[in-house]
């Protein structure tokens, strides 16, 4: 017969047990949240980070979440894009604290060195995200290191003018409401917030990550758009090839004819250059 203290701690144990607070020598990772971005997972397998670019939702990867089985696709989504209430993306810095954001989810989910692949605005925070070293490999969509440059211009050119447009797009009813249509028309950009677009805008004109490319240790691939003109195709592939120049085993890879939604656009070979993207993963 047992003696009263070993009745003590078989009791207790068993309450402790049934009331779920016994330690089972298992760390439970708590469920992450954040005020910056809402995280999504599809899938089972290799774990790869989906980003889409500015003012769009999640939606712009269904192509790829439908074909290509064998991976745990975790679906991005900035606050204030597609319907999201703004939260704490509403006003101040965006681009840099998205960045540190998705780093932590990576961290936090336990993700080890995840593959990340991001269509423009999203290629930005896949390189940021990519020199924190908490990524294997990153896909680049369509999207140059130096915001500015996708429209011709350079951050130290247009981050005065871009500060001055966010100003009016945000600081004027009339601003705010003409950003709102033109919001209201681009491909998954339904309720989007405009002031958190001027922001996204102002931020990304001044940022140029072409002089980090070279500490970039990762694999690199960048996947842009051509059209059917070849002397414009010439001249678009002249600028990524020069925009990354510094990250010397960078891997370019021209679509079309596309526009600047490649997936959407040439959907059976974006899918087949990211599938051959994402084998060594």
């Amino acid at each position: 017969m047992m003696d009263n203290g070993m009745d003590r701690r078989t009791l207790l144990g068993g309450m402790l047990a049934a009331s779920g607070l016994m330690w089972s020598g298992t760390a439970q990772a708590a469920p992450f949240t954040s005020r910056r971005i809402a995280v999504t997972v599809r899938g089972a397998g290799r774990d790869v980070l989906l980003i889409p670019g500015l003012a769009s939702g999640p939606g712009i990867w269904n192509g790829v979440l439908g074909a290509m089985p064998g991976y745990r696709f975790h679906l991005v989504q900035v606050r204030g894009f597609a319907g999201l209430a703004a939260d704490a993306n509403a006003s101040g810095p965006l681009v840099q604290p998205l960045a540190d954001e998705i780093a932590r989810y990576i961290t936090v989910s336990g993700l080890k060195r995840p593959a990340i692949v991001g269509h423009s605005m999203g290629g930005t925070l896949a390189m940021m995200v990519g020199l924190k070293g908490v990524a294997g490999r990153a896909m680049v969509v369509d999207m140059l290191p130096a915001g500015a440059a996708i429209v011709g211009g350079t951050a130290s050119g247009l981050g005065f003018l871009a500060d001055q447009l966010g100003g009016y797009l945000t600081g004027t009813v009339a601003g705010r409401r003409y950003l709102a249509q033109i919001v209201g028309q681009a491909p998954g950009a339904r309720g989007s917030d405009p002031e958190v677009i001027a922001n996204a805008l102002r931020d990304l004109a001044n940022i140029d990550l072409g002089p980090q490319l070279a500490r970039l240790s990762i694999p690199l691939e960048i996947v842009y758009a051509v059209g059917a003109d070849r002397e414009q195709a010439a001249v678009i592939t002249s600028r990524f090839r020069s925009a990354y120049a510094p990250k010397k085993d960078a891997v370019l890879r021209a679509i079309g004819p596309s526009g600047h939604m490649v997936m959407a656009d040439q959907p059976a070979r974006f899918q087949a250059a990211l599938g051959a993207f994402l084998k060594d993963i």
